[in-house]
């Protein structure tokens, strides 16, 4: 089981899967919602999810794809939570942060490297993709 929340612990959660994949994503749009070098996605089946705690708010936004997706994050701190598309998929993004155990990037695939800020260092083994993992 995975737990998380946000920052201020006024929204809590639990996820009762393993994570089918982990994507550590370098667009743009994932460096501007963490405010960092890059993204932690950890794919999990969205029925998997259980809020235990507060209500979180959600914000959508219209993807590249031209889907809708949904972004969960709490009231009171802003933290981001999950991401699932409108109308919900069988899996959603739970964002690497939020969990309270750190995922294990051992494995993780790295997408939108085109965009990966200079610096970051990508394990020679990861699997890569120029843009997302269905290019």
């Amino acid at each position: 089981m995975l737990t998380g929340g946000c920052q201020c612990a006024g929204v809590r959660y639990a996820v009762d899967a393993v994570p089918s994949r982990i994507y550590v994503c370098h667009c743009t749009e994932c460096r501007a919602q963490s405010s960092s070098a890059f993204g932690i996605s950890v794919i999990v089946p969205t029925a998997a999810l259980r809020l235990v705690r507060g209500e979180p708010r959600v914000w959508s936004r219209a993807t590249d794809s031209g889907k809708l997706m949904d972004c969960a994050f709490c009231p009171d701190c802003g933290s981001r939570l999950w991401h699932v598309n409108d109308p919900a998929e069988a899996e959603m993004s739970i964002k690497g942060g939020s969990l309270d155990d750190g995922p294990d990037l051992s494995a993780a695939i790295h997408i939108w490297t085109s965009s990966k800020l200079p610096g970051v260092v990508i394990p020679p083994d990861a699997p890569q993709f120029a843009q997302d993992d269905d290019s």
